[in-house]
């Protein structure tokens, strides 16, 4: 029943909801992951431990939907697993709790056979695939903007426009969106009752320009660093790399306001006082999912880690030592393949990264089997397993910072991560030394 579970999953989340997105669709990713979410939950447990986890998963579920502070811890472990998510909060999700009920049945039913367990780990892969799926989202994109008097319109392709009747203080939905024809992106605007400043989109670097000789000679106006360059890059790479699209200046009392079509970044204002700042989505109900792309950082963490916990427990073995150092070398090679697919280009890297899985994964479970069979020291051995998400932790959280501008430069985010991880490294070796030299040789 779990593995069924994950095949409604994958059909509905990569088939049904991009033919035919709405309620209904929406609704059943939540009862088809209430019910395999229990039974993947209650492995975590040491015992078999199906009602902790049935509960859990409620508690859980209700946590993320109802509040935005739990949709965005959850948004942020999800990308540690599966890459760039967005889990959104959606109280009316909480129709679906029932579906805990029926996965309780399905726990009773499972205890009648002795497999349950391995079909509910060979279905694990299968899971991540599915939500993956669900934690993609619609990306919407400001195209252009037009003024009508005091109402200034952002159009928007695939979602509401956006409207301000202040200056671009605050902005709403239009309720209904309306049927007219797309208007051409204005990219250059001059300002009303002042026609020698001009504004035009630089959509090769994302910035604004301005003149104020009329359009003979032009300068920065909203300009970004090559940081704020690299963030854009990543956060809208491929095809929407040319994201700014257009814009309108429209006089007002004290001066003027420029409204820019950002693209799928949303809205860019520049006030009365001559102040750029991005507001992006502030009228949406829902604000859209926009995750910078922090796959190699994530897939270097993710190898070292693995080399800190191969390392910290191969320290300890009593013997097999170099069968282990092998096949952890070969854990570790296939980890570092699996990078390669943040450096290679689309598919280039699937025939490799496939090869580190599977590299990865057998030298994991040989590595795990000699770890018992050595009898490693539980010392180092809690060394390395502490130590691998230490050195995870140590090596991404800087890059993280700096998707969100702290640290600014990305120079001072790698100087950082190469801090913290020494640290680490350095005290996971003297805890391991240390131990040694009272276990004598």
């Amino acid at each position: 029943m779990t593995v069924a579970g994950v095949f409604v999953l994958l059909v509905n989340d990569h088939l049904l909801k991009q033919a035919w997105p709405g309620f209904v669709t929406g609704k059943l990713s939540d009862v088809a992951g209430l019910v395999v979410a229990p039974a993947l939950l209650a492995l975590l447990f040491w015992r078999r431990a199906d009602l902790a986890a049935t509960v859990l998963t409620g508690a859980l579920f209700t946590l993320v939907k109802s509040t935005e502070t739990g949709a965005e811890v959850a948004s942020q472990a999800w990308s540690l697993v599966a890459g760039p998510s967005r889990v959104l909060a959606d109280p009316t999700d909480l129709l679906a709790l029932p579906a805990l009920a029926l996965a309780w049945w399905v726990r009773g039913s499972s205890l009648r056979t002795h497999s349950s367990r391995w079909r509910i780990i060979a279905a694990m892969p299968l899971t991540v695939l599915a939500v993956a799926a669900t934690s993609a989202d619609h990306m919407p994109a400001a195209q252009s903007v037009e003024v009508d008097g005091d109402r200034i319109v952002v159009h928007v392709s695939g979602d509401p426009d956006q409207i301000s009747r202040d200056g671009g203080a605050t902005w709403s939905e239009i309720d209904a969106v309306t049927a007219d024809e797309p208007r051409r992106p204005q990219s250059a605007a001059c300002v009303p009752r002042q026609a020698t400043r001009c504004y035009r989109v630089v959509q090769d670097r994302m910035a604004v320009q301005q003149s104020d000789d009329g359009g003979r000679t032009w300068r920065p106006s909203w300009p970004t660093s090559e940081d704020d360059r690299e963030r854009l890059r990543r956060t809208y790479s491929g095809e929407h790399e040319h994201h700014t699209m257009g814009l309108a200046a429209v006089p007002r009392p004290g001066g003027h306001v420029v409204v820019v079509a950002n693209g799928q970044d949303g809205i860019l204002v520049r006030d009365v006082q001559g102040t750029w700042r991005r507001v992006g989505w502030p009228g949406s109900a829902v604000e859209p999912a926009v995750t910078l792309d922090l796959s190699l950082e994530r897939g270097v963490a993710l190898f070292l880690a693995a080399c800190m916990l191969f390392g910290g427990v191969g320290a300890g073995l009593r013997q097999f030592h170099r069968v282990y150092t092998g096949f952890a070398i070969f854990a570790c090679l296939g980890f570092f393949a699996m990078v390669a697919e943040a450096a290679l280009p689309g598919h280039d890297a699937v025939g490799l990264v496939a090869l580190g899985v599977v590299a990865a994964l057998i030298g994991t479970l040989v590595c795990l089997v000699l770890a018992f069979a050595g009898r490693a020291r539980p010392v180092t051995a809690a060394v390395g397993v502490a130590g691998a998400p230490l050195v995870y932790a140590a090596v991404y959280l800087p890059f993280d910072g700096w998707a969100g501008g702290a640290p600014d430069a990305y120079e001072v985010a790698v100087a950082i991560a190469a801090v913290l991880t020494v640290l680490v490294l350095v005290a996971g070796a003297a805890l391991i030394r240390k131990d040694a030299s009272r276990s004598g040789p």
